[in-house]
């Protein structure tokens, strides 16, 4: 199934984990989406596999890095008419602090949606929104 055809079901059944299962890095990485009204929040589950400190232990950077750019793709997808994917002009994450092996969560906010552009604001965080692990921010190409 190509991407366009899984965003078309996704948007037909509702069913937004198609759209992970069409991006393979979403997919390796295991993401879910929870919808709630107008709110997409992405789920990274806790997996030792993404350890990259094991003396603390805590997450690898690109673990998290990938996390939110993938969140970030999906909200798009997601929040957009867009069918395809939205490519990434610059993605800017400031690490906040340590990431535990515990579920990690993102939400993300349309700064700015133009014809060709979109601003995309990622904040990362794991127990409570209010201690965010990481910030990120980052524009994304659509296609025509």
């Amino acid at each position: 199934m190509s991407l366009a055809e899984a965003v078309r079901a996704a948007r037909g059944t509702r069913d937004w984990q198609r759209l992970v299962q069409a991006l393979p890095f979403a997919n390796f990485l295991q993401l879910r989406i929870d919808v709630r009204g107008e709110l997409l929040t992405c789920v990274l589950p806790a997996q030792e596999r993404l350890v990259g400190n094991r003396t603390l232990p805590a997450l690898h950077g690109g673990a998290t890095a990938g996390f939110m750019d993938c969140a970030a793709i999906l909200f798009l997808l997601w929040r957009t008419d867009a069918v395809t994917l939205p490519k990434a002009i610059d993605f800017n994450i400031d690490f906040l602090r340590s990431a535990k092996v515990q579920e990690t969560f993102a939400e993300m906010h349309l700064v700015k949606l133009g014809a060709r552009v979109a601003n995309v604001r990622v904040l990362a965080w794991q127990t409570e929104p209010e201690k965010p692990i990481a910030i990120g921010h980052g524009n994304f190409l659509l296609a025509p």
